[in-house]
Protein backbone atom coordinates (compact mmCIF):
# COMPACT_ATOMS: atom_id res chain seq x y z
CA UNK A 1 0.00 0.00 0.00
CA UNK A 2 1.65 3.33 -0.76
CA UNK A 3 1.56 5.78 1.71
CA UNK A 4 0.01 9.15 0.88
CA UNK A 5 0.20 11.07 4.12
CA UNK A 6 0.56 14.57 4.02
CA UNK A 7 1.94 15.95 7.42
CA UNK A 8 0.81 19.14 9.70
CA UNK A 9 4.22 20.93 8.32
CA UNK A 10 3.95 19.84 4.48
CA UNK A 11 0.60 21.23 4.62
CA UNK A 12 2.11 25.16 5.78
CA UNK A 13 3.66 27.67 3.35
CA UNK A 14 5.22 29.69 5.86
CA UNK A 15 6.71 32.19 3.63
CA UNK A 16 3.28 33.02 2.15
CA UNK A 17 2.12 32.83 5.63
CA UNK A 18 4.33 35.48 7.30
CA UNK A 19 3.98 37.27 4.00
CA UNK A 20 0.82 38.24 4.42
CA UNK A 21 0.53 37.87 8.23
CA UNK A 22 3.90 39.75 9.29
CA UNK A 23 5.26 39.15 12.81
CA UNK A 24 7.92 40.81 15.05
CA UNK A 25 9.31 44.73 13.54
CA UNK A 26 7.21 43.90 10.47
CA UNK A 27 3.92 43.86 11.71
CA UNK A 28 3.71 47.55 13.01
CA UNK A 29 4.82 48.58 9.15
CA UNK A 30 2.46 46.28 7.69
CA UNK A 31 -0.34 47.89 10.18
CA UNK A 32 0.84 51.60 9.21
CA UNK A 33 0.15 50.81 5.43
CA UNK A 34 -2.97 53.27 3.81
CA UNK A 35 -6.32 52.06 4.54
CA UNK A 36 -6.58 51.52 0.53
CA UNK A 37 -3.82 49.10 0.58
CA UNK A 38 -4.85 47.40 3.70
CA UNK A 39 -8.40 46.84 1.83
CA UNK A 40 -6.76 45.28 -0.61
CA UNK A 41 -4.68 43.09 0.98
CA UNK A 42 -8.17 41.89 2.60
CA UNK A 43 -9.79 41.40 -1.04
CA UNK A 44 -7.43 39.38 -1.98
CA UNK A 45 -7.88 37.00 0.77
CA UNK A 46 -11.44 37.12 0.89
CA UNK A 47 -11.87 35.88 -2.74
CA UNK A 48 -9.66 33.08 -1.68
CA UNK A 49 -12.37 32.27 1.15
CA UNK A 50 -15.46 32.88 -0.91
CA UNK A 51 -14.44 30.53 -3.15
CA UNK A 52 -13.52 27.84 -0.66
CA UNK A 53 -16.78 28.14 1.39
CA UNK A 54 -18.81 27.76 -1.93
CA UNK A 55 -17.49 24.02 -1.87
CA UNK A 56 -19.33 23.08 1.73
CA UNK A 57 -22.56 21.84 1.73
CA UNK A 58 -23.06 24.64 4.80
CA UNK A 59 -22.62 27.60 2.84
CA UNK A 60 -24.45 26.05 0.02
CA UNK A 61 -27.34 25.79 2.29
CA UNK A 62 -27.11 29.43 3.94
CA UNK A 63 -26.63 31.64 1.09
CA UNK A 64 -28.83 29.34 -1.32
CA UNK A 65 -31.51 29.68 1.62
CA UNK A 66 -31.07 33.60 0.84
CA UNK A 67 -31.37 33.45 -2.66
CA UNK A 68 -27.74 33.64 -3.22
CA UNK A 69 -25.51 32.48 -6.41
CA UNK A 70 -22.29 31.42 -7.17
CA UNK A 71 -20.89 35.09 -8.60
CA UNK A 72 -22.97 37.03 -6.62
CA UNK A 73 -20.36 37.96 -3.66
CA UNK A 74 -17.53 39.87 -5.19
CA UNK A 75 -16.17 41.59 -2.74
CA UNK A 76 -16.43 43.02 1.01
CA UNK A 77 -18.99 45.44 -0.26
CA UNK A 78 -21.12 42.64 -0.50
CA UNK A 79 -21.07 41.14 3.28
CA UNK A 80 -23.94 43.21 4.69
CA UNK A 81 -25.97 41.33 1.85
CA UNK A 82 -25.26 37.51 2.99
CA UNK A 83 -26.87 36.16 6.33
CA UNK A 84 -24.89 35.45 9.43
CA UNK A 85 -24.63 32.41 11.04
CA UNK A 86 -23.61 31.74 14.60
CA UNK A 87 -23.14 29.12 17.20
CA UNK A 88 -27.19 27.47 16.85
CA UNK A 89 -26.46 27.07 13.25
CA UNK A 90 -22.95 25.36 13.99
CA UNK A 91 -25.09 23.12 16.33
CA UNK A 92 -27.69 22.53 14.12
CA UNK A 93 -25.14 21.44 11.25
CA UNK A 94 -23.36 18.92 13.85
CA UNK A 95 -26.93 17.74 14.62
CA UNK A 96 -27.31 17.09 10.83
CA UNK A 97 -24.16 15.64 9.89
CA UNK A 98 -22.58 13.87 13.16
CA UNK A 99 -20.09 13.75 14.34
CA UNK A 100 -17.86 16.46 12.02
CA UNK A 101 -21.27 18.68 10.39
CA UNK A 102 -20.97 19.80 7.03
CA UNK A 103 -19.28 23.27 7.66
CA UNK A 104 -15.55 21.90 7.36
CA UNK A 105 -16.17 20.61 3.37
CA UNK A 106 -13.96 17.32 4.04
CA UNK A 107 -15.95 16.16 1.27
CA UNK A 108 -13.89 18.18 -1.66
CA UNK A 109 -10.70 17.14 -0.74
CA UNK A 110 -9.92 13.92 -2.56
CA UNK A 111 -8.01 12.64 0.49
CA UNK A 112 -8.72 14.19 4.08
CA UNK A 113 -5.62 16.58 5.40
CA UNK A 114 -4.51 16.83 8.71
CA UNK A 115 -7.48 17.90 11.30
CA UNK A 116 -6.85 19.85 14.24
CA UNK A 117 -9.91 18.70 16.38
CA UNK A 118 -11.28 20.69 19.88
CA UNK A 119 -14.54 21.28 21.22
CA UNK A 120 -15.89 24.28 23.23
CA UNK A 121 -16.46 24.09 27.04
CA UNK A 122 -19.93 22.86 26.86
CA UNK A 123 -20.73 25.17 29.71
CA UNK A 124 -23.89 26.66 28.07
CA UNK A 125 -24.88 22.81 26.46
CA UNK A 126 -23.96 20.41 24.37
CA UNK A 127 -20.53 21.20 23.78
CA UNK A 128 -19.67 22.53 19.77
CA UNK A 129 -16.92 20.77 17.48
CA UNK A 130 -14.20 23.62 16.58
CA UNK A 131 -12.03 22.19 13.41
CA UNK A 132 -8.63 23.97 12.06
CA UNK A 133 -6.50 23.05 9.18
CA UNK A 134 -2.83 23.11 9.94
CA UNK A 135 -2.73 26.33 8.10
CA UNK A 136 -5.36 28.38 9.31
CA UNK A 137 -4.49 26.58 12.31
CA UNK A 138 -1.02 28.13 12.60
CA UNK A 139 -1.80 31.63 11.18
CA UNK A 140 -4.45 31.57 14.12
CA UNK A 141 -1.24 31.08 16.59
CA UNK A 142 1.10 33.41 14.74
CA UNK A 143 -1.52 36.49 15.26
CA UNK A 144 -1.49 35.48 18.89
CA UNK A 145 2.05 35.01 19.35
CA UNK A 146 2.37 38.23 17.22
CA UNK A 147 0.55 40.50 19.95
CA UNK A 148 1.89 38.74 22.80
CA UNK A 149 5.49 39.85 21.55
CA UNK A 150 3.57 43.47 20.22
CA UNK A 151 2.28 43.84 23.97
CA UNK A 152 6.09 42.85 25.27
CA UNK A 153 6.63 39.20 26.35
CA UNK A 154 10.65 39.05 25.42
CA UNK A 155 13.07 35.99 24.57
CA UNK A 156 13.39 34.04 28.04
CA UNK A 157 10.32 35.24 29.46
CA UNK A 158 8.25 32.65 31.82
CA UNK A 159 4.70 32.38 30.71
CA UNK A 160 2.30 30.82 33.30
CA UNK A 161 -1.06 29.97 31.73
CA UNK A 162 -4.34 29.56 33.45
CA UNK A 163 -6.57 28.41 29.93
CA UNK A 164 -8.18 25.00 30.04
CA UNK A 165 -7.00 22.32 28.47
CA UNK A 166 -8.67 19.17 27.72
CA UNK A 167 -11.00 18.91 24.85
CA UNK A 168 -11.57 22.45 24.84
CA UNK A 169 -9.31 24.91 22.37
CA UNK A 170 -8.07 27.35 24.64
CA UNK A 171 -5.29 26.35 26.44
CA UNK A 172 -4.03 24.43 23.28
CA UNK A 173 -4.20 27.38 21.13
CA UNK A 174 -2.27 29.61 23.75
CA UNK A 175 0.28 27.15 23.92
CA UNK A 176 0.95 26.52 20.58
CA UNK A 177 1.18 30.87 20.10
CA UNK A 178 3.84 30.75 22.79
CA UNK A 179 5.98 27.81 22.03
CA UNK A 180 5.91 28.27 18.27
CA UNK A 181 5.88 31.97 17.45
CA UNK A 182 8.00 33.66 20.84
CA UNK A 183 11.21 32.44 22.45
CA UNK A 184 9.39 32.50 26.21
CA UNK A 185 8.79 29.64 28.60
CA UNK A 186 5.33 28.29 29.11
CA UNK A 187 4.19 27.09 31.95
CA UNK A 188 0.53 25.10 30.95
CA UNK A 189 -0.71 24.84 34.46
CA UNK A 190 -4.76 25.35 33.13
CA UNK A 191 -7.25 25.52 35.53
CA UNK A 192 -8.00 25.51 39.24
CA UNK A 193 -9.71 22.32 38.55
CA UNK A 194 -6.26 20.80 36.59
CA UNK A 195 -3.52 22.45 38.81
CA UNK A 196 -4.75 23.50 42.14
CA UNK A 197 -4.25 27.08 42.85
CA UNK A 198 -1.80 27.00 45.66
CA UNK A 199 -0.13 24.47 43.30
CA UNK A 200 0.31 27.09 41.07
CA UNK A 201 1.25 29.88 42.96
CA UNK A 202 4.09 27.85 43.77
CA UNK A 203 5.03 26.94 40.50
CA UNK A 204 5.19 30.33 39.43
CA UNK A 205 6.61 31.43 42.29
CA UNK A 206 9.54 28.08 41.48
CA UNK A 207 10.15 29.02 37.57
CA UNK A 208 9.99 32.82 37.84
CA UNK A 209 7.31 33.61 36.04
CA UNK A 210 6.82 37.15 34.86
CA UNK A 211 4.16 36.64 32.47
CA UNK A 212 0.64 36.07 33.37
CA UNK A 213 -2.41 34.76 29.98
CA UNK A 214 -5.97 34.13 31.18
CA UNK A 215 -8.96 35.17 32.46
CA UNK A 216 -9.15 38.55 34.38
CA UNK A 217 -11.59 36.62 37.48
CA UNK A 218 -9.03 33.73 37.99
CA UNK A 219 -5.85 35.97 37.94
CA UNK A 220 -6.84 38.04 40.11
CA UNK A 221 -8.01 35.11 42.42
CA UNK A 222 -4.59 33.89 41.95
CA UNK A 223 -3.17 37.19 43.72
CA UNK A 224 -5.51 36.59 46.55
CA UNK A 225 -3.99 32.88 46.73
CA UNK A 226 -0.14 34.18 46.74
CA UNK A 227 -0.84 36.52 49.66
CA UNK A 228 -2.38 33.88 51.95
CA UNK A 229 0.51 31.63 51.02
CA UNK A 230 2.13 34.91 52.47
CA UNK A 231 3.61 36.14 49.30
CA UNK A 232 3.72 39.12 47.81
CA UNK A 233 2.50 39.30 44.39
CA UNK A 234 4.85 41.18 41.79
CA UNK A 235 7.73 40.88 44.15
CA UNK A 236 8.39 37.09 45.35
CA UNK A 237 6.71 36.28 42.03
CA UNK A 238 7.89 38.98 39.80
CA UNK A 239 5.35 39.15 37.65
CA UNK A 240 5.75 42.39 34.95
CA UNK A 241 3.01 41.47 32.05
CA UNK A 242 -0.49 39.98 32.03
CA UNK A 243 -2.34 39.23 28.87
CA UNK A 244 -5.88 38.12 28.27
CA UNK A 245 -9.75 38.85 28.56
CA UNK A 246 -10.27 41.89 30.47
CA UNK A 247 -12.48 45.30 30.70
CA UNK A 248 -10.35 48.87 31.40
CA UNK A 249 -11.74 48.62 35.30
CA UNK A 250 -10.63 44.74 35.62
CA UNK A 251 -6.93 46.07 34.35
CA UNK A 252 -6.50 48.85 37.33
CA UNK A 253 -7.56 46.35 39.92
CA UNK A 254 -5.63 43.15 38.26
CA UNK A 255 -2.61 45.23 38.36
CA UNK A 256 -2.92 46.87 41.26
CA UNK A 257 -3.38 43.03 42.78
CA UNK A 258 -0.21 41.98 41.02
CA UNK A 259 2.07 44.94 42.48
CA UNK A 260 1.50 47.09 39.03
CA UNK A 261 1.82 44.84 36.22
CA UNK A 262 1.06 46.10 33.03
CA UNK A 263 -2.28 44.89 31.85
CA UNK A 264 -3.48 44.24 28.57
CA UNK A 265 -6.46 43.37 26.83
CA UNK A 266 -7.57 41.15 23.85
CA UNK A 267 -10.29 39.54 22.45
CA UNK A 268 -11.29 36.30 20.62
CA UNK A 269 -13.32 33.29 20.70
CA UNK A 270 -13.09 29.87 19.79
CA UNK A 271 -14.17 29.81 16.36
CA UNK A 272 -12.16 32.47 14.94
CA UNK A 273 -9.09 33.06 16.81
CA UNK A 274 -7.86 36.25 18.25
CA UNK A 275 -9.64 39.30 16.38
CA UNK A 276 -8.35 42.46 18.49
CA UNK A 277 -6.12 43.30 21.24
CA UNK A 278 -4.16 46.03 22.66
CA UNK A 279 -0.93 47.42 21.77
CA UNK A 280 1.49 49.27 23.84
CA UNK A 281 -0.14 52.32 23.92
CA UNK A 282 -3.44 50.56 25.46
CA UNK A 283 -5.85 52.58 23.74
CA UNK A 284 -8.17 50.73 22.29
CA UNK A 285 -8.12 46.87 20.93
CA UNK A 286 -6.74 46.70 17.34
CA UNK A 287 -8.58 44.75 14.86
CA UNK A 288 -6.02 42.21 13.30
CA UNK A 289 -7.17 43.74 9.78
CA UNK A 290 -4.71 41.25 7.57
CA UNK A 291 -6.50 38.03 9.08
CA UNK A 292 -9.80 39.37 9.70
CA UNK A 293 -12.48 41.27 9.14
CA UNK A 294 -14.70 43.24 11.94
CA UNK A 295 -18.52 44.56 11.45
CA UNK A 296 -20.60 46.09 14.29
CA UNK A 297 -23.88 45.09 13.62
CA UNK A 298 -27.40 46.03 15.15
CA UNK A 299 -28.41 43.44 17.25
CA UNK A 300 -31.59 42.56 15.25
CA UNK A 301 -30.84 43.41 12.15
CA UNK A 302 -27.03 42.42 11.28
CA UNK A 303 -26.54 45.37 9.68
CA UNK A 304 -23.48 47.53 10.23
CA UNK A 305 -23.88 50.52 12.70
CA UNK A 306 -22.05 53.82 12.56
CA UNK A 307 -18.45 53.94 13.86
CA UNK A 308 -19.12 54.59 18.26
CA UNK A 309 -22.64 52.87 18.38
CA UNK A 310 -22.86 49.35 20.03
CA UNK A 311 -24.11 45.85 18.59
CA UNK A 312 -22.85 42.45 17.66
CA UNK A 313 -19.35 41.51 16.64
CA UNK A 314 -19.66 39.75 13.36
CA UNK A 315 -16.42 38.55 12.32
CA UNK A 316 -15.31 36.92 8.58
CA UNK A 317 -12.12 35.04 8.62
CA UNK A 318 -9.69 36.40 6.07
CA UNK A 319 -7.27 33.67 7.23
CA UNK A 320 -9.64 30.86 6.71
CA UNK A 321 -9.58 29.04 3.32
CA UNK A 322 -9.04 25.41 4.12
CA UNK A 323 -11.40 23.46 6.63
CA UNK A 324 -14.53 25.53 8.37
CA UNK A 325 -14.12 29.19 6.60
CA UNK A 326 -16.19 31.65 8.65
CA UNK A 327 -17.98 34.31 6.47
CA UNK A 328 -20.02 36.63 9.11
CA UNK A 329 -20.11 34.48 12.18
CA UNK A 330 -22.18 36.34 14.73
CA UNK A 331 -20.35 36.00 17.85
CA UNK A 332 -23.55 37.90 20.25
CA UNK A 333 -20.13 39.50 22.11
CA UNK A 334 -21.22 43.55 21.86
CA UNK A 335 -18.41 46.13 20.91
CA UNK A 336 -18.25 49.24 19.71
CA UNK A 337 -15.55 50.88 17.22
CA UNK A 338 -13.27 53.09 19.13
CA UNK A 339 -13.18 56.90 17.09
CA UNK A 340 -9.95 58.88 16.33
CA UNK A 341 -6.76 57.78 15.13
CA UNK A 342 -3.91 55.85 16.80
CA UNK A 343 -1.16 57.55 18.81
CA UNK A 344 1.03 54.90 17.35
CA UNK A 345 0.26 55.63 13.85
CA UNK A 346 -1.18 52.15 13.06
CA UNK A 347 -4.12 52.30 10.57
CA UNK A 348 -6.01 49.41 12.09
CA UNK A 349 -9.61 49.81 13.18
CA UNK A 350 -9.63 50.34 17.17
CA UNK A 351 -12.72 48.42 19.19
CA UNK A 352 -13.32 49.21 22.54
CA UNK A 353 -13.37 45.74 23.56
CA UNK A 354 -15.95 42.96 25.03
CA UNK A 355 -18.79 45.03 26.27
CA UNK A 356 -21.15 41.75 26.63
CA UNK A 357 -23.29 39.39 25.33
CA UNK A 358 -25.91 40.50 23.08
CA UNK A 359 -27.39 36.26 24.56
CA UNK A 360 -27.00 37.67 27.96
CA UNK A 361 -28.21 40.85 27.96
CA UNK A 362 -31.19 40.93 29.95
CA UNK A 363 -34.07 44.01 29.38
CA UNK A 364 -35.20 45.19 32.82
CA UNK A 365 -38.09 47.59 32.60
CA UNK A 366 -36.69 49.18 29.12
CA UNK A 367 -33.26 49.40 30.22
CA UNK A 368 -30.26 46.82 28.02
CA UNK A 369 -28.04 45.11 31.22
CA UNK A 370 -24.88 43.26 30.37
CA UNK A 371 -24.15 41.74 33.36
CA UNK A 372 -20.84 41.12 32.95
CA UNK A 373 -20.19 45.10 33.13
CA UNK A 374 -21.45 45.13 37.10
CA UNK A 375 -17.91 43.93 38.10
CA UNK A 376 -16.01 46.84 36.60
CA UNK A 377 -18.92 49.13 37.91
CA UNK A 378 -18.13 48.67 41.36
CA UNK A 379 -14.64 48.13 41.51
CA UNK A 380 -14.71 51.99 41.22
CA UNK A 381 -15.99 51.12 45.41
CA UNK A 382 -12.79 50.16 47.68
CA UNK A 383 -15.25 48.05 49.79
CA UNK A 384 -16.29 45.67 46.62
CA UNK A 385 -14.11 42.36 46.83
CA UNK A 386 -14.02 41.94 43.20
CA UNK A 387 -16.71 38.65 42.97
CA UNK A 388 -20.34 39.00 42.50
CA UNK A 389 -23.55 37.47 40.40
CA UNK A 390 -26.62 39.05 39.33
CA UNK A 391 -30.36 37.39 39.28
CA UNK A 392 -33.10 38.82 37.21
CA UNK A 393 -36.90 38.18 39.36
CA UNK A 394 -40.73 38.88 38.47
CA UNK A 395 -43.29 39.73 40.94
CA UNK A 396 -47.21 38.27 41.27
CA UNK A 397 -47.61 41.42 39.02
CA UNK A 398 -45.44 41.57 36.15
CA UNK A 399 -42.68 43.49 37.27
CA UNK A 400 -39.21 42.83 36.74
CA UNK A 401 -35.47 43.44 39.52
CA UNK A 402 -32.35 43.32 38.73
CA UNK A 403 -30.48 41.98 41.97
CA UNK A 404 -26.46 42.07 42.37
CA UNK A 405 -25.26 39.70 45.40
CA UNK A 406 -21.71 41.46 45.73
CA UNK A 407 -19.03 39.94 47.93
CA UNK A 408 -17.78 42.69 50.20
CA UNK A 409 -15.21 42.83 53.24
CA UNK A 410 -17.99 44.15 55.15
CA UNK A 411 -21.15 42.59 54.39
CA UNK A 412 -23.17 43.83 56.96
CA UNK A 413 -22.83 47.43 56.63
CA UNK A 414 -25.79 48.77 54.86
CA UNK A 415 -23.52 52.04 54.05
CA UNK A 416 -22.21 49.77 51.71
CA UNK A 417 -24.98 48.35 50.28
CA UNK A 418 -26.39 52.05 49.73
CA UNK A 419 -23.32 53.03 48.07
CA UNK A 420 -23.07 50.14 45.68
CA UNK A 421 -26.99 51.04 44.59
CA UNK A 422 -25.66 54.17 43.99
CA UNK A 423 -22.83 53.39 41.78
CA UNK A 424 -25.18 50.88 39.97
CA UNK A 425 -28.51 53.35 39.44
CA UNK A 426 -25.94 55.54 38.34
CA UNK A 427 -24.05 53.51 35.58
CA UNK A 428 -27.43 51.56 34.06
CA UNK A 429 -29.96 53.99 34.48
CA UNK A 430 -32.37 51.91 37.02
CA UNK A 431 -32.78 50.78 40.48
CA UNK A 432 -30.87 47.81 41.39
CA UNK A 433 -31.33 46.03 44.47
CA UNK A 434 -27.99 45.28 46.50
CA UNK A 435 -27.54 42.10 47.99
CA UNK A 436 -23.70 42.57 50.32
CA UNK A 437 -22.03 38.87 51.03
CA UNK A 438 -19.20 37.93 52.04
CA UNK A 439 -15.48 37.05 50.44
CA UNK A 440 -16.16 33.76 48.55
CA UNK A 441 -19.97 33.40 49.09
CA UNK A 442 -20.61 33.27 45.22
CA UNK A 443 -18.15 31.15 44.70
CA UNK A 444 -20.84 28.14 44.23
CA UNK A 445 -23.20 29.92 42.25
CA UNK A 446 -20.53 31.57 39.74
CA UNK A 447 -18.60 28.56 40.30
CA UNK A 448 -15.60 30.39 39.56
CA UNK A 449 -13.32 27.87 40.99
CA UNK A 450 -14.19 25.62 38.33
CA UNK A 451 -14.79 27.46 34.94
CA UNK A 452 -12.61 29.65 33.06
CA UNK A 453 -15.82 31.86 32.67
CA UNK A 454 -17.81 32.43 35.93
CA UNK A 455 -21.52 33.10 35.82
CA UNK A 456 -22.58 36.09 36.41
CA UNK A 457 -26.53 35.96 35.60
CA UNK A 458 -29.04 33.37 37.03
CA UNK A 459 -32.65 34.84 35.51
CA UNK A 460 -35.40 33.27 37.89
CA UNK A 461 -38.03 35.26 35.65
CA UNK A 462 -39.22 31.79 33.41
CA UNK A 463 -38.43 29.15 35.72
Amino acid sequence: MTDTHSSYWQEIDFARMTAEHPIGDAFPLFAARSRDEIRAHQERLFARCVARAWGTIFYQRLWGAAGIQPGDIKSLDDLPSLPTFDKSDIMASLDRAPPFGDFAGFETYAQRPPVILHTTSGTTGKPQVLLFGPRSREVQALLLGRLYRWQGVRPGDVVHSVYGHGMINGGHYVREAVTHWTSAVFLPAGTGIETRSAQQVELMRNFGANVIVGFADYIKKLAEVAREQGLVPGVDIPVRMITGHMGREDKDAISEAWGGAACFDWYGVGDTGIVAGEGPDRDGLYVMEDAQFLEVCDLDTHKPVADGEIGDMVVTCLYKDDLYPIIRFNTHDVTQVKPGSSALDINFTRIEGFLGRSDNMVKIRGINIFPQGVGPMLDEHAAFAGEFICRARRDAQGRDSFIVVAETTTPQDPDIARAFGEILKRKIGIEVDVELAAKGATAALTQIDVRQKPIRLIDERYG
